[in-house]
């Protein structure tokens, strides 16, 4: 490690896997730049994580703060790869040892309807770009798109993210009619159970004149992907199932919405060319897959449909992709194919934004916490995070003997890098006091304008 500081390394992406990144190069003596799209580098902690977890993300975030404000880190915000920073130029001219890709996945798998994305906003939103919405538009200088939440929503999706949606929705509907009746509720009372706030003012949805959104599957209750038990045989199957319908039960008896299974969409129904609701397909499930019935449909009316079917890598152009995911090389450790220096971490591999599911620890981490409890809890959120940095340690430990082997860098190349780096910062008006760009752009928190 002694001539650790002749390589100087370019993370994309500060957050969870992009921080711990890093933070495990700088403490072996590499130095490192970090680039995030954001004026913050917390991904979907910040963004992504609805804000009823604050506690958790401010924990999370100080980890974040307290790995990337390390000496040899260089932190680079609104720095968007593809957009601010082309990729081909920083493979090609700014001289890194290596480039680490964790991007995380803020794309959403698009709807299989042919057509669909027309209505985006016009009754059809996305499960990104609307959490990212009700997590900031508390905020008094917040500038985003708007969105309108309207009662008998239709969620298509499953598993834990859509019954977020649900209860983001649930929460909006409820506490805008009980604001009417003249009770003074939020949304950190309601989390704690819609059930149990209805009945403490004597209330029923059908007093509220509430409906409540329902969630659309496409597979069974008991197949939703709400816990990692294991499934090899049919006694350990059965019991998965039985936890899945439980955590789900307990949902829906707190927050009051529904659930129809075995429907997957298939045709959008449109109306003086209006978005008026979906067309679902009746399915069965026949050894694990999804099998649809023939002229077995329905119409479902609705004036707002939020799809929430997953997310993917915002793919870049210059960068190999296998379908929606970038193209790893398949005997190199997270290596992009057709570079020998550019590797991809966390989300960016797998291209699930789901916080629960991995493809390198999803065995790894049982969450014995919610099989217990037959409840997503905060703990389970850490352990996930806990092992997905040891999946993180465990990628960089084979990069860094890719990296040592590299010719070593020149001092011009290392001052061209630090010349680019501080261009950038100050573009956007980063002076490299990284606690103080912190402190200046963290935004206004709903729990303290609440006074909780």
């Amino acid at each position: 490690m002694e001539h650790a500081g002749h390589h100087f390394i370019a993370v994309f992406g500060g957050a969870v896997a992009g921080s711990e990144a890093a933070h495990q190069l700088a403490l072996r003596g590499f130095r490192v730049v970090v680039f995030d799209q954001n004026i913050l580098p917390y991904g979907k902690i910040e963004d992504g994580l609805p804000k009823w977890h604050y506690k958790l993300r401010d924990q999370e975030e100080k980890r974040i703060n307290d790995k990337l404000r390390h000496e040899n880190i260089q932190f680079v915000p609104l720095a968007k790869l593809g957009k601010d920073i082309d990729f081909l130029d920083i493979v090609d001219n700014w001289g890194f040892t290596a480039i680490l890709l964790a991007t995380g996945a803020w794309k959403d798998r698009p709807l299989p309807i042919d057509g669909i994305d027309s209505y985006i906003n016009q009754g059809l939103y996305y499960q990104n770009p609307f959490v990212y919405w009700y997590n900031h538009y508390h905020e008094p200088t917040f500038k985003g798109q708007q969105f309108e939440v309207k009662d008998n929503a239709i969620i298509v999706g499953g598993g834990l993210a859509s019954m977020d949606i649900a209860k983001i929705l649930m929460f909006e509907i409820v506490q805008k009619a009980l604001v009417a009746k003249g009770h003074k509720v939020d949304m950190f009372m309601l989390e704690h159970g819609i059930d149990k706030v209805l009945q403490k003012f004597d209330l029923t949805l059908d007093d509220l004149d509430v409906s409540g959104c329902t969630i659309f599957y496409r597979r069974r209750a008991k197949d939703m992907p709400l816990s990692t038990m294991p499934t090899d045989t049919p006694e350990q199957l059965g019991r998965a199932q039985m936890i899945r319908e439980k955590i789900l039960g307990n949902y829906q008896r707190k927050y009051l919405f529904k659930l129809e299974e075995c429907c997957a969409p298939v045709d959008k129904i449109i109306k003086e060319d209006q978005l008026t609701g979906i067309r679902f397909q009746k399915t069965k499930i026949e050894n694990g897959k999804v099998i649809p019935q023939p002229d077995s449909f329905i119409d479902v009316e609705s004036s707002l449909i939020i799809s929430s079917i997953g997310s993917i890598p915002d793919l870049v152009e210059g960068i190999p992709a296998d379908r929606q995911v970038y193209k790893i090389n398949k005997d190199k450790c997270c290596q992009i194919e057709g570079y020998d220096h550019v590797f991809a971490l966390g989300n960016a591999v797998t291209g699930r934004g789901n916080i629960k599911e991995s493809k390198e620890h999803g065995k790894k981490v049982t969450l014995n916490v919610m099989d217990r409890q037959l409840h997503w809890q905060e703990e389970d959120f850490q352990e996930w995070l806990r092992g997905k940095e040891a999946n993180i340690q465990g990628q960089i430990l084979h990069m860094v003997d890719h990296i040592e082997r590299q010719q070593f860098m020149s001092d011009e190349v290392i001052e061209s890098i630090l010349t680019k780096t501080e261009a950038l910062q100050q573009k956007v008006g980063y002076d490299g006091d990284y606690d103080k760009w912190i402190e200046k752009h963290l935004p206004v928190r709903l729990e303290d304008m609440l006074g909780k």
